[in-house]
Protein backbone atom coordinates (compact mmCIF):
# COMPACT_ATOMS: atom_id res chain seq x y z
CA UNK A 1 0.00 0.00 0.00
CA UNK A 2 1.31 3.41 -0.89
CA UNK A 3 1.50 6.60 1.71
CA UNK A 4 -1.40 7.86 -0.65
CA UNK A 5 -3.77 5.06 -0.61
CA UNK A 6 -2.86 4.68 3.05
CA UNK A 7 -4.00 8.10 3.34
CA UNK A 8 -7.20 8.05 1.43
CA UNK A 9 -8.01 4.98 3.56
CA UNK A 10 -7.68 6.68 6.54
CA UNK A 11 -9.31 10.07 5.50
CA UNK A 12 -12.70 7.41 5.01
CA UNK A 13 -11.70 5.87 8.22
CA UNK A 14 -11.94 9.42 9.84
CA UNK A 15 -15.04 9.95 8.01
CA UNK A 16 -16.75 7.17 9.04
CA UNK A 17 -16.05 8.02 12.62
CA UNK A 18 -18.13 11.37 11.86
CA UNK A 19 -20.81 10.18 10.38
CA UNK A 20 -21.18 7.48 13.46
CA UNK A 21 -20.86 10.82 15.78
CA UNK A 22 -22.92 12.98 13.48
CA UNK A 23 -25.48 10.10 13.43
CA UNK A 24 -26.18 9.41 17.09
CA UNK A 25 -26.86 6.24 16.72
CA UNK A 26 -24.68 4.44 19.04
CA UNK A 27 -24.33 4.25 22.28
CA UNK A 28 -20.40 5.24 23.36
CA UNK A 29 -19.44 1.44 23.97
CA UNK A 30 -20.79 0.79 20.69
CA UNK A 31 -19.42 3.69 18.50
CA UNK A 32 -16.23 2.86 19.50
CA UNK A 33 -16.07 -1.04 18.85
CA UNK A 34 -17.64 0.11 15.27
CA UNK A 35 -14.82 2.76 14.43
CA UNK A 36 -11.94 0.28 15.71
CA UNK A 37 -13.44 -2.31 14.02
CA UNK A 38 -13.31 -0.30 11.01
CA UNK A 39 -10.07 0.85 11.48
CA UNK A 40 -8.62 -2.72 12.49
CA UNK A 41 -9.90 -4.21 9.40
CA UNK A 42 -8.54 -1.47 6.82
CA UNK A 43 -5.24 -0.78 8.75
CA UNK A 44 -4.18 -3.99 10.45
CA UNK A 45 -1.64 -3.13 12.82
CA UNK A 46 -2.02 0.00 14.02
CA UNK A 47 -3.46 0.37 17.43
CA UNK A 48 -7.08 0.62 16.97
CA UNK A 49 -8.19 1.73 20.16
CA UNK A 50 -6.23 4.84 20.25
CA UNK A 51 -7.14 6.22 16.33
CA UNK A 52 -10.65 5.15 17.54
CA UNK A 53 -10.88 7.05 20.82
CA UNK A 54 -8.73 10.13 19.04
CA UNK A 55 -11.09 10.49 15.66
CA UNK A 56 -14.40 9.93 17.89
CA UNK A 57 -13.01 12.63 20.13
CA UNK A 58 -12.05 15.15 17.24
CA UNK A 59 -15.46 14.71 15.49
CA UNK A 60 -17.22 15.62 18.79
CA UNK A 61 -15.38 18.63 19.33
CA UNK A 62 -16.03 19.52 15.64
CA UNK A 63 -19.83 18.64 16.32
CA UNK A 64 -19.98 20.86 19.80
CA UNK A 65 -18.70 23.78 17.88
CA UNK A 66 -20.61 23.26 14.81
CA UNK A 67 -24.30 22.99 16.70
CA UNK A 68 -23.66 26.16 18.56
CA UNK A 69 -24.90 28.00 15.27
CA UNK A 70 -27.59 25.56 14.50
CA UNK A 71 -31.00 26.91 14.65
CA UNK A 72 -33.18 26.36 18.06
CA UNK A 73 -35.62 23.84 16.26
CA UNK A 74 -33.44 21.82 14.06
CA UNK A 75 -34.44 19.58 10.71
CA UNK A 76 -33.69 16.26 13.41
CA UNK A 77 -35.89 18.25 16.16
CA UNK A 78 -39.19 18.18 13.59
CA UNK A 79 -38.16 14.62 12.28
CA UNK A 80 -38.31 13.42 15.77
CA UNK A 81 -41.94 15.22 16.83
CA UNK A 82 -43.04 13.91 13.23
CA UNK A 83 -42.37 10.59 13.97
CA UNK A 84 -43.58 10.79 16.96
CA UNK A 85 -47.09 11.91 15.16
CA UNK A 86 -46.84 9.00 13.58
CA UNK A 87 -46.27 6.51 16.22
CA UNK A 88 -49.20 8.03 17.83
CA UNK A 89 -51.29 7.19 14.48
CA UNK A 90 -49.94 3.37 14.43
CA UNK A 91 -46.96 3.90 12.24
CA UNK A 92 -44.14 3.32 14.28
CA UNK A 93 -41.16 4.03 13.18
CA UNK A 94 -37.84 2.22 13.24
CA UNK A 95 -34.17 4.41 13.19
CA UNK A 96 -31.36 3.14 11.97
CA UNK A 97 -32.10 -0.49 11.70
CA UNK A 98 -29.45 -2.82 10.15
CA UNK A 99 -31.91 -3.94 7.49
CA UNK A 100 -35.53 -4.95 6.66
CA UNK A 101 -35.06 -8.72 8.57
CA UNK A 102 -35.13 -6.34 11.73
CA UNK A 103 -38.23 -4.54 10.63
CA UNK A 104 -39.63 -7.52 9.65
CA UNK A 105 -38.81 -9.58 12.98
CA UNK A 106 -40.48 -6.96 14.69
CA UNK A 107 -43.58 -6.94 13.27
CA UNK A 108 -43.59 -11.05 13.52
CA UNK A 109 -43.25 -10.22 17.18
CA UNK A 110 -46.08 -7.31 17.41
CA UNK A 111 -48.24 -9.77 15.67
CA UNK A 112 -47.74 -12.69 17.99
CA UNK A 113 -48.02 -10.09 20.71
CA UNK A 114 -51.94 -8.96 18.99
CA UNK A 115 -50.46 -5.40 18.75
CA UNK A 116 -49.43 -5.22 15.15
CA UNK A 117 -49.67 -1.82 13.95
CA UNK A 118 -51.46 -0.35 10.72
CA UNK A 119 -47.62 -0.26 9.12
CA UNK A 120 -43.91 0.53 9.72
CA UNK A 121 -41.42 3.34 8.55
CA UNK A 122 -37.66 2.40 8.96
CA UNK A 123 -34.18 3.36 7.88
CA UNK A 124 -30.68 1.90 7.83
CA UNK A 125 -27.18 3.93 9.56
CA UNK A 126 -26.70 4.63 5.67
CA UNK A 127 -29.53 6.52 5.50
CA UNK A 128 -28.63 8.55 8.42
CA UNK A 129 -25.16 9.46 6.69
CA UNK A 130 -26.78 10.86 4.00
CA UNK A 131 -28.64 13.01 5.66
CA UNK A 132 -26.31 14.29 7.76
CA UNK A 133 -24.23 15.21 4.49
CA UNK A 134 -26.93 15.30 1.63
CA UNK A 135 -29.96 16.55 3.05
CA UNK A 136 -32.20 14.25 2.37
CA UNK A 137 -33.35 10.98 4.48
CA UNK A 138 -34.95 7.81 2.43
CA UNK A 139 -37.88 6.47 4.54
CA UNK A 140 -39.38 2.92 3.81
CA UNK A 141 -42.58 2.09 4.78
CA UNK A 142 -44.50 -0.72 4.56
CA UNK A 143 -48.09 -2.15 5.42
CA UNK A 144 -47.85 -4.55 8.71
CA UNK A 145 -48.41 -7.12 5.91
CA UNK A 146 -44.91 -6.09 5.02
CA UNK A 147 -45.69 -5.11 1.43
CA UNK A 148 -44.13 -1.41 0.85
CA UNK A 149 -46.41 1.32 0.64
CA UNK A 150 -47.14 2.36 -3.00
CA UNK A 151 -48.44 5.97 -4.71
CA UNK A 152 -52.41 5.91 -3.58
CA UNK A 153 -51.79 4.27 -0.68
CA UNK A 154 -53.70 6.03 2.61
CA UNK A 155 -50.87 5.15 4.51
CA UNK A 156 -48.08 6.57 2.39
CA UNK A 157 -50.73 9.81 2.22
CA UNK A 158 -50.92 10.28 5.85
CA UNK A 159 -47.19 9.74 6.59
CA UNK A 160 -46.52 11.93 4.27
CA UNK A 161 -49.01 15.03 5.22
CA UNK A 162 -47.64 14.02 8.89
CA UNK A 163 -43.82 15.61 7.91
CA UNK A 164 -45.66 18.24 6.11
CA UNK A 165 -47.31 19.55 8.96
CA UNK A 166 -44.33 19.62 11.34
CA UNK A 167 -42.37 21.73 8.66
CA UNK A 168 -40.89 18.87 6.68
CA UNK A 169 -40.87 18.48 2.59
CA UNK A 170 -41.11 15.24 1.45
CA UNK A 171 -42.43 13.24 -0.84
CA UNK A 172 -42.32 9.55 -2.51
CA UNK A 173 -39.74 8.57 -5.02
CA UNK A 174 -38.72 4.90 -6.53
CA UNK A 175 -39.94 3.15 -3.42
CA UNK A 176 -39.00 5.42 -0.75
CA UNK A 177 -40.11 7.99 1.35
CA UNK A 178 -37.75 11.24 0.40
CA UNK A 179 -38.05 13.59 3.02
CA UNK A 180 -35.55 17.07 2.51
CA UNK A 181 -33.45 17.41 5.57
CA UNK A 182 -30.12 18.01 7.66
CA UNK A 183 -29.46 15.53 10.27
CA UNK A 184 -28.58 17.77 12.29
CA UNK A 185 -28.56 15.39 15.95
CA UNK A 186 -27.44 17.63 18.79
CA UNK A 187 -24.57 15.62 21.19
CA UNK A 188 -26.00 14.77 24.58
CA UNK A 189 -25.74 17.11 27.15
CA UNK A 190 -23.11 16.04 29.48
CA UNK A 191 -24.50 14.53 33.10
Amino acid sequence: MTSGSRRTTEDELRDFARLQVRAGLLDDAALHREVAGAITAELPGVDAGVLARAWVARARADLAAEQEGWPAETDHDRLQVAFAACAEAGVPVRQGVEDHWVVKAELDRRATAGTLPRGIAWFTPADVWHAVDEGMLEVNLWHASTANAAPGDALLDEVLACLTRHGLSAHFDEGRIEVGCRWQRRLPEAP
